[in-house]
């Protein structure tokens, strides 16, 4: 096992499907979830896999998210903290997996051409500097580079994949 890339995520809505889901009226049921895959399952599995990681020399790669540094409107609170939560584990992965040779790295994607883009996302879009949603493979290229020997001294980072929408 060469890399590990920690991308599964939960960020549930209201019942409208819409609406954000904010840190007064979030049940705490639907914490426990979203802390449960966007922030446990990472570190479980990383330790998990840790002496196949540590045998290849390998790479871990984190996907946070654009939420995790600034009010998003369609991110619910839950979502928002466990990824900045998960950038934070990053740095701390990075520290305590970096003598071992694995590399620890984030990636953190703002506003993503996918089947599940929020309705009003063109809005968004007119705000952002490259005035476009970034694609698919524009952000696995980057978890690729982060996996790769070519990224061989870089451990944790945290880079945005958002065309500057984190400006």
């Amino acid at each position: 096992l060469h890399a590990l890339v920690n991308n599964a995520g939960i960020s549930p809505k209201l019942k409208d499907g819409n609406s954000r889901m904010n840190s007064i009226d979030t049940p705490m049921h639907v914490w426990r979830d979203v802390f449960q895959v966007n922030f446990f399952a990472p570190i479980m599995l990383a330790r998990g896999l840790f002496k196949e990681l540590a045998s290849a020399k390998g790479s871990i790669v984190n996907v946070t998210s654009i939420a995790g540094t600034r009010v998003h409107p369609f991110a619910g609170t839950a979502y928002a903290t466990s990824k900045a939560a998960l950038g934070s584990l990053t740095r701390e992965m990075a520290h305590d997996f970096g003598p071992h040779g694995i590399r620890v790295n984030a990636i953190a994607p703002g506003e993503i051409d996918t089947a599940i883009l929020s309705p009003g996302t063109e809005k968004i879009v007119e705000t952002i500097p490259l005035r476009r949603l970034g694609t698919t493979a524009e952000v696995a290229d980057i978890i690729f580079f982060l996996c790769s020997q070519q990224a061989s001294y870089v451990t944790g980072s945290e880079i945005h994949i958002n065309g500057g929408q984190h400006v």
